[in-house]
């Protein structure tokens, strides 16, 4: 599978996608992993910044708001079309564009820093994407991404839940199988089961790569990794959230901040 077969999957995606979650249907994503993501962010106040597979914009919209002068990219032209319309109702000066993260249409050292929430993972080439991302950094500049959690969450992972429905543990499988361009199919756990049933499911290619595997390409691309992250809700959180309380007994998502050399 390459971009063109992936852009047309999000392009299919990105209509339902864009409501669902705006409509606070992304739970995980709104709860815990930008949240955490954010948190974990140096000061960008006054860089400029490119959000790499932006979607609809959520996110790009809140590194402008914490001072950044923000770029966006994403392979699908719904997404942008749906990100600019925002845009034109409140202006935050962010300029979105269509784009493919193993091809940026950038100039060598154009950006301070660069984001990807959740959307390395979505990319056939990694590798490329990840040397993409510290060619159009400036000497010094960081990219925070965040995936899903290579080990805990490989093509096949099972909640594990005892009689009472306490999450108990996650069955991991499959986690050194190549996967390029399988598909998954799966709709927003937290929607009401009318929405769900009022739509087709999402169909997103998944391209798997083990831990190690992520860090070679890391560091193939001439960057160094200075900040990891496995965010997680607590005991009360879990308690209150039962949805997210999977996240309690392991991790779902990776947070991983890298920085190009000052001397590159």
């Amino acid at each position: 599978m390459d971009s063109a077969d992936v852009a047309a999957c999000w392009e299919a995606n990105a209509e339902t996608w864009t409501r669902h979650a705006r409509a606070g249907y992304d739970l995980y994503r709104d709860a815990l992993n930008t949240p955490a993501f954010l948190a974990n962010l140096p000061d960008i106040a006054g860089l400029d910044g490119l959000d790499i597979g932006c979607g609809e914009g959520s996110n790009t919209r809140k590194l402008a708001e914490a001072g950044a002068r923000m770029t966006a990219v994403d392979i699908a032209p719904t997404f942008i079309r749906h990100a600019q319309e925002t845009e034109m109702q409140a202006p935050l000066g962010i300029a979105y564009r269509e784009g493919d993260g193993t091809a940026l249409p950038f100039a060598d050292a154009s950006f301070d820093f660069a984001t990807a929430f959740m959307s390395m993972m979505d990319m056939p080439r990694q590798d490329k994407a990840l040397a993409e991302a510290a060619r159009v950094l400036r000497p010094g500049g960081f990219l925070q991404f965040s995936i899903l959690h290579p080990c805990f969450a490989p093509p096949y992972r099972k909640v594990l839940r005892d009689e009472a429905g306490t999450i108990r543990g996650i069955e991991v499988g499959r986690y050194f199988d190549g996967v390029d361009g399988e598909i998954e199919t799966w709709r927003f756990g937290a929607a009401p089961a009318e929405v769900k049933a009022s739509v087709e499911p999402f169909r997103v290619p998944r391209f798997h790569r083990t831990l190690s595997e992520w860090v070679a390409m890391i560091v193939s691309a001439g960057l160094t990794i200075e900040h990891m992250a496995e965010p997680r809700v607590d005991a009360e959180t879990a308690q209150a959230q039962p949805y997210l309380a999977d996240t309690h007994i392991a991790p779902l998502f990776l947070h991983i901040r890298v920085r190009k050399s000052a001397a590159a």
